[in-house]
C-alpha cells in the first residue's frame, strides 16, 4: 500500500510525515494529512483506497466505507475494495449489503476460499447455504481449522458422524498441536465407537487441560469398554467441579450398577431424577393452579398446586392452597393444615411479610371458629 501511496503522490506530500503516522498507528492523522493534500474530490480509485484503509485501521467505518464506496464507482471488480466494504458492512450490522459484495467476489472468483469462509460466517445455522459455503470452503482447503471444526459440527448435527470424523481427521493431520480439534473430534469418536481412541487423545489433553466436556467424553468410552472405576472417577471430577449433568449422573448410575453397588446406583438415580428436573417446576405448576382457579375450575387448581409440592415444597404453594381451602372449599381444617405448613417452609420474612401477618392473623381467626 505504501509503495502505491508514493506512486500517487503529489509534490507536496511529505514521505517522512507518512511513514511516521503509519509507524506509529495514527491512521486516522494519516487519513487526514492524506485529504489534506489530495483534497476531498478524488477520482483515483489508489488514493481512494488508501484514505479508506487509514480510516479503517483507525475504527472509523463510516468514513472508510465512504472512500472504499468511491474506489468501487472506479473500479468495481476490484477484490480488495470488495473484501474490504464486505467487511465493513459485516462489522456494522449490515449482513445482506455484506452478502452482496462478497457474492460480487465469487462472481469474479468462483475459488477464492476466503469468501466462502466469511459468507458461512455471516449465516446463521438455520440457513442451508451456510452448509454450501462450508462444504465449498473445505474443499478449497480442508486443512483449515476453523471451517472444519464448523463443518464438522453441521455433519455432526445432521447425524453424519462418519463424515464429520473424517473432516476434523484431516484437519488435525495438518495441525497436530491443535487441541480445540482434538477436542471437538473426541464426542465423535465416541458416537462412532471409537472408545479407545477417545481414551488415548482425551487423557493426553487432560494432562494440560482439565475440560469439563473432554472428561465427560473420557469418561464415557470407559464406561463403554466396562472400565466403570475409571468411568466413575471421571465423572466425579465433573461433580467438583460443579459441572455434573443429567447425563453425567446418570452413567455413574449405571456405572455403579454393573459394579453391584446398588445403595450407591440408588443415590446417583435420585441424583438424575432431581437434575433432569427445572427448578422452577414448581413454580410452572403454582402458575397453572392460579389460572385454573381464577377461571373457577378449582378441582383442577388444587391439582396443579399439589403437583408443583411433588416437585419443590414452594412457600407460596402452601399459601394458595392455603386460601383456596379456605376462601373456596371453607374447609377450615385443611385450610389450617396448609397455612400451617406455609409458615414451617419459611417464607421471606422481608419479600413475603404482608402474608406472613395475614397467615397469622388468620390462622388465629380459624381457632376461634373450629
Amino acid at each position: 500500500m505504501v509503495a502505491a501511496l508514493f506512486a500517487q503522490q503529489k509534490s507536496s506530500l511529505d514521505k517522512e510525515k507518512l511513514f511516521d503516522f503509519y509507524q506509529n498507528q495514527k491512521y486516522a492523522e494519516a487519513a487526514k494529512y492524506l485529504t489534506s493534500i489530495y483534497g476531498e474530490d478524488i477520482n483515483d480509485a489508489k488514493i481512494l483506497i488508501q484514505i479508506g484503509y487509514c480510516y479503517l485501521m483507525s475504527g472509523n467505518n463510516v468514513e472508510a466505507e465512504k472512500f472504499y464506496t468511491k474506489a468501487y464507482a472506479q473500479q468495481p471488480q476490484n477484490l480488495p475494495i470488495l473484501f474490504s466494504l464486505g467487511n465493513i458492512n459485516w462489522k456494522r450490522g449490515n449482513a445482506d449489503k455484506a452478502k452482496l459484495y462478497y457474492g460480487e467476489i465469487i462472481k469474479i472468483d468462483s475459488n477464492n476460499f476466503t469468501v466462502y469462509k466469511l459468507l458461512a460466517d455471516i449465516l446463521t445455522t438455520k440457513d442451508s447455504l451456510r452448509s454450501v459455503y462450508l462444504i465449498k470452503a473445505n474443499k478449497l482447503n480442508p486443512t483449515e481449522a476453523d471451517v472444519a471444526y464448523d463443518l464438522a459440527d453441521l455433519y455432526a448435527n445432521l447425524q453424519k458422524h462418519a463424515i464429520a470424523y473424517k473432516t476434523l481427521q484431516i484437519a488435525i493431520a495438518a495441525d497436530t498441536g491443535n487441541i480445540v480439534l482434538k477436542k471437538a473430534i473426541l464426542p465423535i469418536a465416541n458416537f462412532l465407537k471409537k472408545y479407545n481412541e477417545v481414551i488415548l487423545e482425551g487423557e493426553k489433553i487432560l494432562q494440560v487441560n482439565q475440560d469439563a466436556a473432554v472428561i465427560k467424553d473420557v469418561a464415557k468410552a470407559y464406561y463403554f469398554t466396562k472400565d466403570y472405576e475409571k468411568a466413575i472417577a471421571k465423572f466425579k471430577i465433573l461433580e467438583t467441579l460443579a459441572m455434573q449433568n443429567e447425563a453425567t449422573l446418570y452413567y455413574t448410575s449405571l456405572s455403579y450398577r454393573a459394579l453391584k453397588n446398588y445403595q450407591a446406583a440408588v443415590i446417583y438415580t435420585k441424583k438424575t431424577i432431581e437434575e433432569g428436573i427445572s427448578d422452577n417446576t414448581s413454580n410452572y405448576y403454582a402458575l397453572l393452579g392460579l389460572v385454573y382457579e381464577e377461571s373457577e375450575k378449582l378441582s383442577l387448581a388444587n391439582s396443579a398446586y399439589k403437583k408443583g409440592l411433588e416437585f419443590k415444597a414452594e412457600p407460596n404453594i402452601y399459601y394458595r392452597l392455603a386460601l383456596l381451602y379456605d376462601l373456596k372449599y371453607k374447609e377450615v381444617k385443611q385450610a389450617s393444615k396448609y397455612y400451617n405448613l406455609y409458615l414451617k417452609s419459611k417464607p421471606n420474612p422481608i419479600k413475603d411479610k404482608d402474608e406472613i401477618k395475614y397467615v397469622k392473623s388468620r390462622m388465629e381467626e380459624l381457632k376461634i371458629l373450629d
